[in-house]
């Protein structure tokens, strides 16, 4: 069984963030993968603030990455990038603690002016953090999806298309490398 791990970079509770989160859980649960979910919103903002590598909280989230075979991040786009409390966690992973992973990342944002973000911002963090592989991204006009709580709708079906097809490549790669 695959252990993936899926973050959620939204700084709120209830977010387009959260539900595209889950709706990646349900895909990857009935695939019958192990999936674990972490919420960097959920960890001590003291901790992530003023950088405890050694914080309890902090270490058991880095265990979940260290543990996980791929990660999934998904997260919003403010200001042209991803929000300062998932680059806040990603800080205080090691150097090179991405090794040997697959990293999948998912954003949305209020328009297509974004989009290279998952180029420009995601994909540099996760390769100088040692990712061996980081797939494709999707990215997400707010527009295309509806949500209330963890529940998504795709006003979009091609959006649901892509990002379902990206999520079981994902598993794919991560079954045939392991």
């Amino acid at each position: 069984m695959t252990n993936i791990l899926i973050i959620s970079g939204s700084p709120t509770r209830v977010s387009r963030t959260a539900a595209v989160a889950a709706f990646i859980k349900n895909i990857l649960a009935e695939k019958g993968t192990k999936v674990e979910h972490l919420s960097v919103r959920e960890l001590s903002a003291e901790a992530l603030l003023h950088a405890q590598f050694n914080h309890s909280e902090i270490n058991k989230a880095k265990k979940l990455v260290e543990d996980s075979a791929a990660l999934i991040v998904v997260s919003p786009v403010y200001k042209a990038s991803y929000p300062g409390i998932l680059k806040s966690f990603f800080d205080l992973i090691p150097e090179k603690g991405l090794a040997g992973k697959t990293v999948l990342s998912i954003a949305s944002g209020g328009t297509l002016a974004h989009l290279l973000t998952l180029e420009y911002a995601f994909k540099p963090l996760f390769s100088v953090l040692g990712a061996r592989e980081i797939p494709q991204g999707v990215y997400i006009v707010d527009a295309q999806v509806s949500y209330t709580g963890d529940e998504i709708k795709f006003v979009d079906p091609q959006l649901e298309e892509r990002l379902t097809s990206a999520v079981l490549e994902l598993l794919e790669k991560v079954v045939v490398i392991n």
